[in-house]
């Protein structure tokens, strides 16, 4: 998988520095993944939310914070859309990001 962009991850590590060693994880085994379905990607990530229109709510660092991404499994090609705390993610609608 492609995964757009990295810096946004790198930002969010530098500002909550306990999350980098997750998100690094996080990263790399979407790298290496090429799932075809949102199925194959719950195998690889059982804990993950399937929302509407190919969004997935990942849990990082035991729940401390939520990451959503909108995943193209024809394209194979990860948009970061939301990367923030779980009091942040409370706040907002994860399906209209």
């Amino acid at each position: 998988m492609r995964i757009i962009s990295r810096r946004t991850l790198r930002e969010f590590w530098n500002k909550h520095a306990n999350s980098q060693e997750q998100l690094k994880a996080w990263y790399r085994e979407c790298e290496k993944a090429s799932w075809k379905n949102s199925n194959e990607l719950k195998v690889d990530f059982p804990s993950a939310s399937l929302l509407k229109s190919q969004k997935v709510v990942f849990n990082i660092k035991g729940n401390t914070y939520r990451l959503i991404v909108k995943i193209n499994f024809e394209f194979q090609i990860i948009w970061i859309l939301f990367l923030g705390t779980h009091a942040e993610y409370d706040k907002i609608n994860a399906n209209e990001l």
